[in-house]
């Protein structure tokens, strides 16, 4: 019997092949024999307890000039399919939101879907690292101008970030004589009504912010380290970062094993740790990446992996 399986996602045609681990999914998806059901959150829809889609069976390819191709739109009922893979990129916003509560409904009537749609809606990717605070570094979440001051004072040198960016959005360092602090707090917390996150400035990051990929709740064994560009505090591949494969460090594997039976057990199959030193900053469960450069510069199969471990 023919597999089915549904990919929920941003549009198609605006990825990068080379480097995109949705695609790498659906190409191994394709080789192991499953027919591919495409759509965007705007698709779904509730009625008489089912969820549909408005699906295209979609068909794939490594190429970087034409990567897919889409079959005429077709009404699905959701709960036909084998497996569903959520790879909607942050923000989590009122969309995604009512993403998950749809797919909770289809998980409930026997449907695999990775990840857990209440895991996702549960977990933000920057404060669910308080849940493991001895491999953190020294972090602060609020909106009170006056505690980042403090906090300032106290670590002379930090990284402010917004709660639900991705990509190296709204990304600052901020040393003692930044006269531009009052600026960017006023910024980011829309004047005090909006929650931000500080974290005390890593200074490893010049050696890399490592991406570690959790499959199952185990390590794969190379992190991507993430080397930013000259000039740049941020490391992200989307601000001019390179990607370098490197074998995981004994503090990695140890930050790995703390991690994933908390991640295990709240259904959360496919997440990418985030390292900078001896420190995990961010824990992503969206959309994580990175999985196409390893491949690329080690023998390890990331994605076979993945499904493998189904």
């Amino acid at each position: 019997m023919t597999k089915q399986l549904g990919v929920v996602m941003d549009p198609i045609e605006n990825i990068k092949p080379s480097k995109d681990t949705s695609l790498a999914l659906l190409l191994e998806a394709k080789r192991r024999g499953f027919v591919i059901h495409y759509f965007e959150i705007q698709d779904l829809f509730l009625k008489g307890g089912q969820v549909f889609a408005n699906t295209h069976v979609l068909d794939v390819f490594d190429d970087e000039q034409k990567w897919f191709t889409k079959e005429k739109s077709q009404t699905i009922k959701l709960s036909e399919l084998d497996l569903i893979l959520i790879r909607n990129e942050p923000p989590f916003d009122e969309n995604f939101l009512y993403l998950t509560h749809l797919l909770d409904l289809v998980e409930k009537q026997g449907v695999r879907i990775i990840n857990k749609p209440q895991a996702i809606r549960d977990v933000n990717e920057k404060i669910f690292t308080a849940w493991f605070p001895e491999c953190c570094p020294p972090t602060l979440v609020g909106s009170q101008k006056s505690l980042f001051h403090d906090f300032l004072q106290e670590h002379k040198d930090i990284i402010l970030k917004p709660l639900n960016g991705m990509g190296g959005q709204g990304v600052f360092r901020v040393k003692l004589d930044d006269a531009n602090f009052g600026a960017i707090l006023e910024t980011l917390t829309n004047n005090e009504q909006t929650a931000i996150m500080a974290q005390r400035y890593i200074h490893e990051i010049k050696q890399g912010d490592k991406r570690i990929s959790m499959i199952d709740g185990k390590p794969i064994p190379y992190a991507l380290a993430r080397i930013p560009a000259d000039g740049e505090t941020r490391a992200n591949l989307a601000k001019g970062g390179k990607g370098v494969a490197q074998a995981l460090t004994e503090n990695d594997k140890k930050i790995c094993e703390r991690v994933g039976e908390t991640l295990k057990q709240k259904g959360l199959y496919f997440v990418g740790l985030d390292v900078i030193g001896d420190y995990l900053t961010e824990i992503n469960v969206t959309s994580p990446t990175c999985t196409r450069e390893i491949e690329t510069q080690t023998a390890f199969k990331v994605i076979e992996t993945f499904f493998d471990n189904l």
